[in-house]
């Protein structure tokens, strides 16, 4: 590769992963947005979420077009090439967890004629892991980073027992009849916040297999 094609692919290079985190980050405000009309019970908040996807749809398609584009025209090969495919799985990944934000606010839309909630458990905390796990994830990825990217993986366990403690915690509102159904759509948006932890998982095990081109099965832990 001439010093004019390294060039030029650096640049696209640069312009992938700036558009890596405008994606990232209208899918954190997303997650943001869902979690604050869920607290606030304000359904136009929520409605807003749930018509700002489509412009993470757009995000990811554009990234995708770069991603192309450039195994089109610069032909990447070795480390070059494992970055330009984890861009393409990284932005499946954060517009799914859009879509997982965008549930979380239709759960609200449905919410609005429910009694108000006196507790949101675990979920505000959930949610806070949820998005430091994608910004540490992202964060490895432009700076490839793999350490950085497995030590956000060790974090998932702890959105997992919150969800389980949420879990036990709505089983036991469910013994009363008028808070069955607040419970289930509070279940339902854990679950969602429990999916998005996955997804950023999911983008830190990308991130190692670009830095070292290898697929490691990624150790847990259950520290608190």
């Amino acid at each position: 590769m001439t010093l004019s094609s390294r060039t030029i692919l650096d640049q696209d290079l640069a312009q992938l992963k700036d558009n890596i985190i405008r994606l990232s980050s209208a899918a954190d405000e997303s997650i943001e947005r869902a979690m604050l009309a869920l607290q606030n019970r304000d359904v136009a908040l929520a409605n807003q979420v749930v018509a700002d996807d489509e412009t993470i749809n757009q995000i990811r398609f554009e990234v995708e077009e770069k991603a192309l584009q450039i195994l089109a025209t610069q032909a990447p090969a070795a480390s070059d090439l494992r970055t330009v495919i984890a861009a393409i799985h990284l932005a499946i990944e954060l517009e799914r967890i859009g879509d997982h934000a965008s549930g979380i606010a239709r759960l609200v839309e449905r919410m609005e004629g429910e009694d108000e909630i006196d507790t949101l458990h675990k979920l505000p905390k959930m949610a806070k892991r949820a998005r430091d796990m994608i910004r540490q994830g992202i964060d490895a990825f432009i700076q490839a980073d793999p350490e950085l990217a497995l030590n956000m993986i060790k974090r998932d366990d702890k959105i997992d027992r919150q969800y389980n403690k949420l879990f036990r915690e709505s089983l036991e509102e469910m013994k009363e009849d008028a808070y069955i159904r607040r419970a289930t759509f509070l279940l339902w948006v854990g679950h969602n916040l429990e999916r998005i932890g996955d997804r950023a998982t999911n983008i830190a095990e990308r991130v190692i297999f670009m830095c070292t081109g290898e697929f490691v099965e990624t150790p847990t832990t259950l520290d608190a």
